[in-house]
């Protein structure tokens, strides 16, 4: 299977840019991610972090 998908791509020309630009598409992603989880508030993720915890404001919230 390989072979024959090796040997499909050997044929299409300027194939080996699109690994490149797909490396550097994830590694933005995960940096921006990364600085992004990082930025956030302590104060946010005890706040979410709480949230299955507080049942009280669920039943209060369907009601």
């Amino acid at each position: 299977m390989i072979r024959f998908v090796k040997h499909y791509f050997e044929g299409i020309s300027d194939i080996e840019i699109y690994p490149m630009i797909s490396l550097l598409l994830f590694f933005i992603v995960f940096v921006t991610m990364l600085i992004y989880v990082l930025r956030i508030p302590k104060k946010s993720i005890e706040e979410i972090s709480n949230l299955p915890l507080d049942e009280e404001e669920n039943i209060n919230s369907y009601e």
